[in-house]
């Protein structure tokens, strides 16, 4: 009979784990609600009033930095939209355009990576709002194996990767990686 009973528990063991729901770190949310930060990846349309040959769309290379005309490389990682045209127009002060007007907007935002039991994992481009569910979706959906109700994040908060389970209705951010788990039975 203790055998019977042994064998039970051993049986219910991965299903306990499979249960347990663990939500992600406080900073996962508080994330969602701050301002927007370049990385490598993302695309930035930067005019500057008046100055046809400086308005562009440009990219934010692997170092983090921005190639822009006259003034050279700019940081871009780590920096919002406002921060980059307090550098530009900085730049452009010193010797090159008296009074510089220069505005920033995301012209394509770094992809999301969507891994495990979907119908097609890779890379696919973010879209604002983007929940997990409609990541999900872009990448042809649950496979018939999937656990449905919660995803893996692993997201980069203030220089610090961090990886968290959230529900499938949460927000995601640019640069994302969603792993979607393989359920028990």
């Amino acid at each position: 009979m203790k055998s019977y009973a042994l064998y039970g528990l051993l049986a219910l063991a991965p299903l306990a784990a499979c249960a347990s729901y663990e939500p992600a770190p406080h900073a996962f949310h508080e994330a969602i609600n701050q301002p927007y930060v370049l990385d490598a990846g993302d695309r930035v349309r930067i005019s500057v009033f008046e100055q046809e040959s400086l308005s562009n769309t440009y990219a934010v290379d692997q170092s983090g930095y921005i190639a822009f005309p006259l003034i050279g490389s700019v940081a871009a990682r780590g920096h919002t939209l406002q921060q980059i045209e307090g550098q530009i127009a900085a730049k452009l002060r010193e010797g090159y355009i008296r009074s510089p007007d220069v505005t920033a907007e995301i012209d394509r935002y770094r992809p999301v990576f969507i891994m495990g039991e979907v119908g097609a994992a890779g890379q696919y481009s973010y879209v604002p709002g983007m929940t997990v569910q409609k990541a999900i979706a872009s990448a042809g959906g649950f496979t018939p194996r999937a656990q449905q109700r919660d995803v893996d994040i692993t997201r980069q908060i203030n220089g610090e990767v961090m990886t968290g389970r959230v529900r499938t209705s949460d927000p995601i951010l640019p640069g994302d990686a969603l792993y979607i788990r393989e359920r028990f039975f």
